[in-house]
């Protein structure tokens, strides 16, 4: 979509929004703890008034204990950016957003499910170490001194309290942080290790500390496979952790803020009333786009123009997760979440699936046309959503007016009935020659009588 495509910025200005948020946040925390803090004084006054001898109501006493451990704190960090996801999005796939090979992080450290996977990582943590003596003379102890200046800074990468000790958190960042080396150093030679990692989000600042000139290259190799439009290193510049990495892989490298639409208020998520099968049954034409970028739809004429999609058994987690991470990082930059909106529209039932794998705008991987169906039907379900990409909308928009052209309409079902064959088209070629030569035998009949 050359000049209605929904645009994402590769840039530090995706931070300081973030940071404007993240003030919003802290201030509206600090004005209800004053707000709770002024009832309580009005609260213990008129308690005074009304009898000087009776000891502090129990439930002020609570109150005042909560705001003494609460008084002025932020509720997330500047540098937040790993959150748990929320419980109404959690509970429709949990197994999306759970580890199911190995734990990165603190987050999923005491799986049990994942101990086993334990002894590989301290084996990966002996050779890193082993190798960075050897190549590099940086002793253990080193180490262990850098990572302990870190972990203040890990600490505030998540929004959850991380109950672990500094002593075990800084353990855990040394095995973890070795480990990914080793991992994405023998993905070279061994591209089964790339299995079960792109959805554990720990901040690959903490390795690229450890002076790795190579680590966001070899960052940037291991997930090659999701790198579709080919964006060079110097584009990534301000990336929170791997799917953070993810997401900015499926954004378009060209900068252009997303413009809010109060008419998403008034259409509500059904913005675009008909499918992909209604639509082409009206004479929309289903093109599968050249771009690279998958974001970049188009509507023109009636050419509804898709990038091409690969379904597989890893896209339902990939994308719920960029998702939740825009619910909880980018509110008010969230291009995966408008496009899954878009395509959940277009897509309904079997029939359109069908369509748009014939038109080869999806292949699919799932097997069945109903996995599809069910994959993006339930992608937004009981997702935040504020407003609509601007750009989305007027494609919608076009839609449902080429859907209600009744000229368009009388088009599609001469095309359908008479033209959408080949036999259909000689047959109707065959009746309008009959058609054109009784009409010449008629006149040729009236001239001779005449």
């Amino acid at each position: 979509m050359a000049d209605q495509s929904p645009i994402a910025p590769r840039s530090d200005d995706s931070s300081n929004h973030h940071f404007e948020d993240q003030q919003m946040l802290n201030q509206s925390h600090n004005d209800v703890v004053d707000e709770i803090e002024e009832i309580v004084e009005t609260a213990e006054d008129h308690h005074h008034v009304e009898d000087n001898d009776q000891v502090d109501d129990e439930v002020l006493v609570e109150i005042k204990e909560i705001l003494l451990h609460n008084k002025n704190p932020p509720l997330f960090s500047e540098s937040c950016c790993i959150y748990k996801v929320p419980h109404q999005i959690r509970k429709i796939n949990e197994e999306a957003y759970t580890p199911k090979v190995v734990s990165i992080g603190p987050l999923h450290c005491r799986n049990p499910k994942l101990q086993n996977m334990e002894r590989i990582k301290q084996f990966a943590f002996k050779t890193f170490i082993d190798v960075a003596k050897d190549k590099a003379n940086t002793r253990m102890e080193d180490l262990i001194k850098f990572v302990r200046s870190a972990e203040p800074k890990v600490r505030a990468f998540y929004s959850e309290n991380i109950v672990l000790r500094e002593s075990q958190l800084v353990k855990l960042i040394l095995v973890d942080a070795s480990f990914i080396i080793m991992l994405f150093l023998s993905s070279r030679w061994h591209p089964v290790f790339k299995e079960g990692l792109f959805n554990r989000a720990f901040p690959p600042q903490v390795c690229k500390d450890l002076k790795l000139p190579s680590f966001l290259k070899l960052t940037l190799e291991f997930f090659s496979d999701y790198n579709m439009q080919n964006i060079p290193l110097d584009q990534f510049f301000s990336i929170k952790h791997f799917t953070d990495l993810l997401r900015s892989f499926y954004l378009p490298m060209l900068y252009k803020p997303k413009r809010p639409t109060p008419e998403f208020k008034q259409y509500g998520i059904n913005f675009l009333s008909h499918s992909a099968s209604e639509l082409h049954e009206k004479g929309v034409k289903l093109k599968a786009s050249e771009r690279k970028c998958l974001l970049e739809l188009k509507f023109s004429g009636r050419h509804l123009e898709i990038p091409q999609i690969l379904l597989h058994h890893k896209t339902e987690t990939i994308f719920r997760n960029m998702i939740a991470l825009e619910q909880c990082h980018y509110p008010s930059k969230p291009y995966i979440t408008d496009y899954a909106l878009l395509m959940d529209c277009l897509i309904n039932t079997s029939k359109d699936v069908d369509v748009l794998v014939h038109q080869d705008i999806i292949s699919n991987m799932l097997g069945d046309s109903s996995d599809v169906v069910k994959l993006f039907n339930g992608l937004c379900k009981d997702i935040g959503h504020i407003n609509f990409n601007s750009d989305y909308l007027k494609i919608c928009t076009g839609l449902n007016e080429f859907y209600k052209n009744r000229w368009n309409n009388w088009k599609a079902t001469f095309r359908n009935q008479y033209c959408s064959t080949p036999w259909k088209i000689a047959a109707s070629i065959a009746a309008i020659v009959l058609l054109v030569l009784t009409i010449i035998q008629t006149i040729c009949s009236v001239i001779q009588v005449a």
